[in-house]
């Protein structure tokens, strides 16, 4: 269903995922208000790479890869309709092929990373392809999202991913292999008094220093069902009626 936002609009008709919560909160909560070069990982609508063109400098370039061609498609459009069509630029493809052409070449690193992710590596799967590829690891794989990250991080670049729970032990688990950590871990509450259902992780490279990771939780919703005076600041650049 199309979605208005404050300062640009998104048409996912034809996208796997529909414009979400998680992507609404993952683009505003993520740190990239100073990064120049930020990468948008399975761009699907394009939602999070124009959230990403609002919040960042006038001179940042978001580089948006999206494999799936209707999506892409719909991302192309809904880019070229925002004010920043400039400054996000579209590359249609798997995120792989992508790296194969970038990996070598110092300056296409980027300082920012975000990407909300197929989530489940197992489970029923839904009977449309594109909602299928777009919630499972089908096409790309935890392992395969961070060697990607990896490689294309900058030294002291962050990446921020957002994933259910009960997809979190496996992926923290895999991070060993590619010499990250994880550096903040926000834990999402659908609404006060209830456990975390979601968490946003704040990846950085590893060092030869003792790294920590600092916990962060909100509440998207208050005991009243209302948004949280949190969800609201955070929010209130791009929802209409906040």
């Amino acid at each position: 269903m199309p979605f208005t936002f404050k300062q640009f609009h998104i048409d996912d008709e034809q996208c796997g995922m529909a414009v979400s919560t998680d992507a609404v909160i993952l683009g505003a909560w993520a740190q990239l208000t100073q990064s120049s070069h930020i990468l948008d990982i399975g761009a699907g609508s394009g939602l999070l790479s124009l959230m990403a063109a609002q919040r960042s400098l006038e001179h940042t370039h978001i580089t948006a890869v999206e494999l799936d061609s209707a999506a892409a498609c719909a991302c192309k459009h809904n880019i070229e309709q925002s004010p920043w069509l400039n400054k996000v630029q579209l590359y249609r493809g798997a995120i792989q092929d992508f790296l194969q052409q970038n990996s070598l070449i110092p300056a296409s690193l980027f300082d920012h990373i975000i990407c909300n992710p197929p989530f489940f590596e197992q489970g029923t799967q839904a009977k449309n392809s594109a909602r299928a590829d777009a919630r499972h690891t089908n096409t790309l794989s935890f392992a395969e999202l961070q060697h990607a990250i990896s490689q294309l991080l900058a030294p002291h670049g962050h990446a921020s991913i957002i994933l259910p729970q009960q997809s979190l032990a496996s992926f923290i688990q895999q991070l060993k292999g590619h010499t990250l950590f994880v550096a903040k871990h926000l834990e999402i509450i659908s609404a006060e008094g209830k456990s975390p259902n979601r968490s946003i992780l704040v990846l950085k490279h590893a060092t030869d220093t003792t790294e920590q990771t600092e916990y962060l939780q909100m509440a998207i919703r208050n005991k009243q069902g209302g948004y949280s005076d949190t969800m609201i600041d955070l929010c209130r650049p791009f929802y209409l009626k906040l």
